[in-house]
């Protein structure tokens, strides 16, 4: 096959350094009040992002290719350009779209590290996409290698059994997104007319109009999927399309909280159901609310967030508590040994968070983003790119560690996709306001208030809190908003949920050009209005203690105990960082924590040291207590050294603390409810 000549050469091709000049691409518009700085615009060079989009380029995407070879992915599209009645549809009924996710990712990183080979290369995969769409434009592999015995999924004809197992408008989401991604990082039609011509498909076959099937997917995307294509083809239908699939939910067949179809959308207030499912069609609701301005839809995904952020986030951002359904839990229910936090639905929680960033313009989404991003999403994916988890709890007595794939493969190809995206998060405007709000070496190409710009950002963040942004070209006059996170500011969550429990006050500061600037902040950023031009240099220091942290009392697994944290960072304690039990602990009424440099460990970073007290049995079976020193590291960076005993919450309470650590639950790493 063309595709496995190719693979060879891709492998290598992907570890080519190297930047060439670009012209910055158009920004698209997306109906929010505020616009992202895209992907194609800011280049990340080094320091923290620098090595996790590094090992991205280099090793996950990559690997991601070579699995759909290898599983018979792209297999699956070749039968379906040549159906026969010998083909049977094995695999998942979503198996295409690990395809347009991992060129999605490859299309992210072009923008700033082009490579013939690369481009070459998913030409190749994208002919044989071409290949198995039908006359009219549908694309479902599982079906049409053999129309007469589908995939066992599928049902008997085309979208009979969207609502329930299918999965036909999913892979159409994410053929959309891969191929709009593609569309901007390349500028070449070959993916992005694929998408339109299946999009196109669904549109005349569903819908509320004569002849039309009245159906909602079962497993949403395609909702924020439809609205990304309009914001590129400008062709109305799409959204109307996508208004159609929120607007007909709780009204159709499936009527049930696990694919939050119990109730239409406008009347939901809390999150229920599969995580990923759920966060997909917030951030859908979250897009047709930025474009027709319905100020009911805008409500409702206001109230469901406030549901999240206060009563069902983990302190990792994580979310979705149990294994059962992949779903949320109730109110508080939060447990950590037998969290599931799926890694695709920390990806969900990061898009709904910054699409009501765009429409609200307040710094609280993007803390809540931050928290999600550093903690439970990366821990989701390997330093070095190459092995992934798909559930993400907060404890563990070792029997949780990194798979190289999955069968169900939703969570790696995921990330193949996310961390690519990245430096699109970094910036956004707003006529002229720049918002800056992830901090990471990078240098964006930026047009504020009709003036091009380029500035530079340095900093060795989340180690420390120094930030410097240097104005390298341009000049104007614009507003420069600097989010100040909340951590800073003594805030661990724009709720109640967590606070912190210590007497640290930590404060930041800002100055530009060496003289210090103050002010009130405005939804969370400071605002700094001037000329600016060439040479323009901003310094902002947060101060980075460490913190201890308490859940709120409601959350039953988490009362009698402490977190820890630091900046960005959530902090756990892990078997081989200490010669003891990490969950036969007790902390003192008053931590003392301390820091230790660690550049030689896990591509460096900053431990955290704190005494306790472990509980034991001695000869005579009496329980009995030993000063140690705890060593904590980056909940990101557990599973690293093999498969032991970790916890993030610690005990600091008698009646909380026990000799036996916690029970975990089974896993259900196969993703059967996807």
């Amino acid at each position: 096959m063309k595709t496995r000549l190719l693979l060879i050469t891709l492998i290598g091709a992907c570890t080519a350094l190297g930047l060439s000049a670009k012209k910055q691409q158009e920004i698209i518009p997306t109906g929010y009040p505020v616009t992202p700085v895209p992907f194609t615009s800011v280049h990340v060079n080094s320091g923290f992002w620098g090595q996790r989009l590094d090992a991205s380029r280099d090793v996950t995407i990559p690997l991601a290719f070579s699995k759909c070879e290898e599983s018979g992915r792209y297999e699956n599209f070749i039968k379906a350009a040549h159906p026969s009645p010998e083909y049977h549809a094995e695999g998942f009924s979503f198996d295409d779209t690990d395809v347009y996710k991992t060129i999605e990712g490859a299309s992210y990183r072009l923008s700033n590290y082009p490579d013939k080979k690369l481009v070459a290369y998913i030409d190749s995969v994208l002919e044989i996409v071409a290949a198995a769409q039908e006359p009219d434009g549908y694309l479902y592999t599982s079906r049409t290698m053999n129309p007469a015995n589908p995939h066992n999924w599928a049902g008997p004809e085309r979208w009979v059994w969207v609502e329930k197992l299918s999965h036909e408008f999913y892979n159409l989401g994410h053929m959309v997104e891969g191929a709009v991604a593609h569309y901007q990082s390349t500028g070449k039609r070959n993916f992005l007319d694929i998408a339109i011509r299946y999009a196109d498909c669904v549109c005349r076959n569903i819908g509320d109009g004569e002849g039309q099937k009245r159906l909602v997917p079962g497993h949403q995307i395609a909702e924020m999927a439809l609205v990304r294509l309009y914001t590129v083809t400008g062709d109305r239908k799409y959204l109307e399309q996508a208004k159609f699939f929120l607007d007909a939910r709780g009204t159709t067949e499936r009527r049930d909280a696990y694919s939050q179809a119990h109730k239409p959308v406008l009347e939901q207030d809390e999150a229920v159901g599969h995580a990923v499912r759920a966060t997909y069609m917030y951030a859908g609701m979250a897009d047709v609310a930025a474009i027709t301005g319905d100020s009911s839809y805008i409500h409702a995904v206001d109230r469901i967030w406030d549901n999240i952020v206060g009563k069902k986030l983990y302190i990792t951002g994580g979310i979705g508590a149990r294994h059962a359904g992949e779903a949320f839990g109730d109110n508080y229910e939060l447990p950590n040994a037998s969290a599931y936090n799926e890694t695709c639905a920390a990806i969900g929680n990061v898009y709904v968070n910054y699409r009501l960033f765009l429409l609200h313009a307040d710094s609280k989404y993007f803390d809540v983003l931050e928290r999600t991003l550093y903690n439970g999403l990366i821990s989701g994916v390997s330093l070095d790119g190459g092995s992934f988890f798909y559930p993400n709890p907060l404890a563990s007595t070792g029997n949780y560690s990194r798979k190289a794939w999955f069968g169900c493969a939703c969570c790696p190809s995921n990330i193949s996709r996310f961390i690519p995206s990245l430096p699109g998060y970094v910036y956004a405007v707003r006529d002229r306001d720049l918002f800056v709000n992830l901090f990471m070496d990078n240098q964006a190409q930026i047009t504020i208030n009709n003036r091009p710009m380029v500035i530079e950002q340095s900093t060795n963040y989340p180690w420390d809190g120094d930030i410097a942004l240097n104005v390298t070209k341009g000049s104007g006059e614009f507003a420069m908003n600097l989010r100040i996170p909340g951590w800073v500011q003594n805030s661990v969550l724009p709720s109640g949920l967590y606070s912190y429990a210590d007497n640290a006050n930590p404060t930041y500061s800002v100055k530009v050009n060496g003289e210090e600037v103050t002010g009130d902040l405005r939804n969370g950023y400071l605002v700094i209005d001037r000329k600016w031009k060439k040479g323009d240099k901003v310094t902002m220091h947060f101060d980075m203690p460490a913190r201890i942290v308490k859940a709120h009392e409601n959350v039953a697994d988490d009362r009698g105990r402490i977190a820890v944290e630091r900046g960005p960072l959530v902090y756990c304690a892990e078997w081989c960082d200490n010669d003891f039990n990490v969950h036969n602990i007790l902390v003192p009424r008053k931590p003392e924590l301390s820091m230790v440099e660690r550049p030689d460990l896990l591509t460096g970073m900053k431990q955290l040291t704190l005494p306790v007290q472990t509980l034991g049995y001695n000869a005579d079976g009496r329980i009995f207590t030993e000063e140690k020193t705890l060593t904590l590291i980056p909940y990101y960076a557990w599973a690293h050294r093999g498969e032991g005993d970790m916890t993030v919450w610690l005990p600091a309470e008698i009646s909380a603390a026990s000799a036996n650590p916690p029970v975990t639950a089974p896993r259900e790493d196969n993703g059967f409810f996807k």
